[in-house]
């Protein structure tokens, strides 16, 4: 059996709320569909598909079953993906340790590459913050860690290098969610050694085509990008304006596909990392990474739709 990308979306998105066919279908549905589209992490071997996950606000929840199913079918969505990325932080509420639990209660830990922040004061704030992640967590090691929004960022930077050659992380980096705070960003990237680059990026919010993205690249640092959706208000400026019918072109079939495309398709960007708590946007998320990409042209045309 064959099936289009379009039928795929609706199938996994259907049954994803189907207990115990869920996994089913994405095996079956994932075996005869084109791989998602992986970037290499600059300096190794290790790729990642291009759309992750992000956590803030949307698994800010408490213990009950009815807050959590949706989210174990939107983690179990994205990881059909070996090695997609899950980014959470100990500042959004009890996302990370929702994270640690279904992680650990589907037995899915290996599957994801797993990123958290940290956001304390540099010294014994950050280590007793640093501890309560990983029994948050359910793990010993994550891969990559990253200093939240430059907080104490030259002393936390330092003591991360010193996690990383400890082997209890895998990579280290930097984030920052407003455009306003690119240039510090740029400056580190520049002066220091980083790994991954975190950062705010959208057909809203463009900033960072100018200085960063270029530097990221030239200095071989990935970057990961939140809030590829401006927080949803890009979806509210386009509300009951129908798709263009040229998004076909590049394999879209939702407004959400072609925001995620133009973000992913640009070359120095590794993965983005939409928070959703709605399987049926997960399974969207997921199709942005699927099909052809937009070429520098068809990147501008996207641009326009929103000038």
């Amino acid at each position: 059996m064959s099936i289009d990308r379009r039928s795929f979306l609706a199938l996994t998105a259907g049954l994803a709320a189907v207990p115990g066919l869920a996994a089913a279908a994405g095996t079956a549905a994932a075996s005869t569909v084109a791989a998602p589209m992986r970037r290499t992490i600059p300096g190794t071997t290790e790729a990642l598909p291009v759309v992750g996950m992000g956590t803030a606000d949307t698994f800010n929840v408490g213990t009950g079953a009815d807050e959590r199913a949706p989210l174990a079918e939107v983690m179990g969505l994205l990881l059909r993906n070996q090695g997609s990325v899950i980014d959470t932080a100990p500042s959004y509420g009890s996302a990370e340790a929702v994270t640690g639990d279904l992680l650990r209660s589907a037995g899915a830990r290996g599957k994801a590459f797993l990123a958290t922040k940290v956001s304390a004061p540099a010294g014994a704030p950050a280590q007793a913050q640093w501890a309560r992640s990983l029994a948050d967590l359910h793990t010993d090691k994550v891969d990559l860690l990253q200093v939240h929004n430059l907080i104490d960022w030259r002393e936390n930077l330092h003591w991360l290098r010193q996690l990383k050659e400890q082997g209890k992380i895998r990579y280290l980096g930097i984030t920052h969610y407003r455009e306003d705070a690119q240039e510090a960003l740029a400056q580190i990237v520049r002066s220091e050694r980083v790994d991954f680059v975190q950062i705010n990026y959208s057909l809203a919010e463009r900033g960072a085509e100018r200085t960063l993205l270029p530097l990221c690249q030239a200095r071989g640092v990935a970057v990961l990008i939140n809030r590829p959706f401006q927080d949803g208000r890009m979806f509210r400026a386009v509300k009951d304006r129908p798709l263009p019918p040229w998004a076909g072109e590049v394999d879209c079939n939702s407004w959400g596909q072609l925001f995620l495309k133009f973000v992913v398709s640009h070359p120095a960007v590794t993965a983005a990392i939409p928070a959703t708590s709605k399987p049926k946007n997960m399974a969207d998320n997921l199709g942005a990474a699927l099909g052809r990409m937009p070429d520098a042209g068809q990147r501008e045309r996207i641009a326009a739709l929103l000038a």
